[in-house]
């Protein structure tokens, strides 16, 4: 599944050009407050200019995370529905069994960890470790603590 994801991503967003992008308007964003602290009126009509383009980045930023996302949370449920079906009677299989208790979720060493929360523990590690070797910055995670400020 993270595999899948990642490689879905990869295909869909140019990795080069969206960091190009996000680094032209951390630049832009920076002069931006650098001009208003100044005052610097001829910086400010210089970078008025440029506010359609660096608007439109944002957009096709936008529209290909979107894109992403949307693909991505189809995927995560149609294989949701197919574990589901395969791990959620209780009579199959456990997937799991903890060696502690984790309060308000398994009370006894030893319990069967819920199928969810065993997707989700694995589904996070290994996403992470498949987008650093794919050099992959995927989904909300591509924007985070980095997104650019609207301009204006």
């Amino acid at each position: 599944m993270s595999l899948t994801m990642t490689l879905l991503n990869r295909k869909l967003v140019n990795q080069g050009q969206f960091a190009e992008w996000q680094e032209e308007m951390k630049r832009w964003n920076a002069d931006k407050e650098r001009a208003k602290k100044t005052g610097d009126k001829k910086l400010l009509t210089k970078l008025k200019k440029q506010e359609k383009r660096i608007n439109q980045m944002q957009s096709k930023m936008l529209k290909g995370q979107m894109l992403n996302m949307v693909i991505t949370m189809g995927l995560f449920f149609l294989v949701w529905q197919v574990l589901t079906f395969l791990f959620a009677d209780p009579g199959r299989i456990n997937v799991a069994r903890l060696p502690f208790s984790i309060p308000f979720l398994v009370t006894q060493p030893g319990s069967a960890l819920p199928f969810y929360l065993w997707y989700i523990v694995c589904s996070f590690f290994s996403s992470s470790i498949v987008q650093r070797i794919l050099g992959v910055r995927m989904g909300m995670g591509m924007g985070m603590g980095m997104q650019p400020q609207t301009p204006g």
